[in-house]
């Protein structure tokens, strides 16, 4: 079998790059090794850059239509006895333009959109139930069941995981951090006025909680690392009350969950290779980095890959222009941005990570600074939806710290809107030209 591109890999990230190579008329061979819904948790929180790039694969409405909007994060900040303490809030409206919201939606649901889409194309060939075993410079075995095949491509994209086969091919080795905590996560029933995201902490405890469609929320808790194997030895009861506690709102809710079977453990890590690129192979989304997921950075990151190599395998195949060497543009343009979201998180990890007074205070009045200063606000989530990149100054520090007072004084949209990243910073090469 002969393919321009070969992707391993059908999570969000890989069908993402699919379905934009595919509506150019590049013939593409995908292969999914799990043959069915995937049995442990993925991604669910989409920020407005992905918006935005479905936008472009004219799958935005389908998207909002299947996902439960999130204009505001509410951070409450709880006292030892648990009653809230300092509440403060994210709020993606300060960001300018369509796509200032985020929006929760089943993984399931996203793959299965996005993937319906790319099968009307007959340039798109899908094998689930499939794994490539090894990759060559010119080729891909792949096994499905009992039978053996070979698949001959110009490009090899990996866009399977942790566990990469395209990353081992190209000699890359990861090097993961880990974390003193891990998160249980668990959907359940949720009130039907519970629409915004909740992230709940007290000096040793955190609970999130975003709001899914069908009147259902997503959990996660965070358990110091080990802890896991202990609490499941606790009956369900044990785990209503830790969620009660933290959350009276959802008392009634959490119950329906009546034993330990839906609950799943999920063990952060954090890791960014040293090249997204080799040959005529490249990686995206956790094949090449992995990052502590504090606001669904992983599966975002990974549209966000997918949307710049796609960008541009498209104009290399446009021109004729299928030199390997231009696949450079695409690390050039993603890795400081993916290290740098990376690094966001990782403070954020471990601003919740270590059960000290002084640290709940610290966290909780850098958040009530955030809130208070226009332009921290407006850098934050302009950071976290992946629209743009503002780094934070040492006079933004002073602030967080409480040295010097915050910023009352509103930022314009027209200085906003130049912090947005354009065309031409997403996809460069449009104006240097390919080799």
């Amino acid at each position: 079998m002969k393919t321009d591109v070969f992707i391993t890999g059908g999570g969000i990230g890989g069908l993402t790059l699919a379905l934009k190579l595919v509506r150019a008329g590049i013939d593409v061979v995908m292969v999914e090794k799990l043959p069915g819904k995937q049995p442990v948790y993925k991604g669910e929180l989409l920020q407005p850059k992905s918006m935005q790039i479905f936008d472009g694969l004219l799958v935005y409405d389908e998207v909002a239509s299947n996902a439960q909007i999130i204009e505001v994060l509410d951070l409450i900040e709880l006292s030892k006895s648990l009653k809230v303490k300092e509440q403060s809030f994210m709020d993606y409206t300060v960001i300018p333009g369509k796509y200032n919201a985020a929006y929760m939606i089943h993984h399931e649901v996203l793959k299965k959109i996005i993937r319906q889409e790319a099968e009307k194309y007959p340039n798109f060939h899908y094998f689930n139930g499939a794994s490539c075993k090894e990759i060559d410079v010119t080729t891909a075995t792949v096994q499905k069941g009992k039978e053996q095949f070979k698949v001959e491509a110009d490009f090899f994209i990996g866009a399977e995981g942790r566990a990469s086969v395209t990353r081992q091919a190209m000699g890359i080795k990861v090097e993961p951090i880990k974390y003193n905590h891990h998160f249980i996560t668990v959907t359940f029933p949720r009130p039907a006025n519970f629409v915004g995201g909740q992230i709940f902490s007290s000096y040793n405890r955190f609970l999130g909680l975003f709001p899914l469609p069908d009147d259902q929320v997503r959990s996660v808790y965070l358990i110091p690392a080990g802890d896991y194997k202990k609490i499941r030895e606790k009956p369900i009861d044990h785990f209503h009350k830790l969620y009660t506690e933290l959350a009276p709102s959802i008392d009634g809710y959490v119950q329906k969950l009546e034993d330990w079977s839906k609950i799943q453990l999920m063990i952060p890590i954090m890791y960014h290779v040293d090249s997204y690129v080799k040959g005529n192979k490249a990686i995206i989304g956790d094949a090449a980095h992995a990052v502590h997921p504090m606001a669904g950075e992983g599966m975002n990151m990974a549209i966000q890959d997918a949307d710049i190599l796609g960008e541009l395998l498209v104009d290399m195949y446009k021109t004729s222009s299928l030199n390997p060497s231009n696949l450079k543009h695409y690390q050039n343009v993603r890795m400081e941005r993916a290290e740098y979201l990376i690094q966001l998180s990782h403070l954020s990890a471990l601003a919740y990570s270590f059960p000290f007074q002084p640290v709940s205070w610290l966290r909780s009045k850098t958040f009530e600074r955030m809130e208070e200063d226009p332009v921290l606000h407006f850098k934050q989530m302009l950071n976290v939806s992946g629209l743009g990149m503002w780094k934070e100054s040492v006079r933004d520090r002073f602030i967080q710290g409480g040295v010097i007072p915050t910023r009352k004084k509103e930022l314009p949209s027209e200085k906003k809107e130049m912090k947005l990243f354009s065309a031409e910073d997403d996809y460069p090469w449009k104006w240097k030209g390919l080799s």
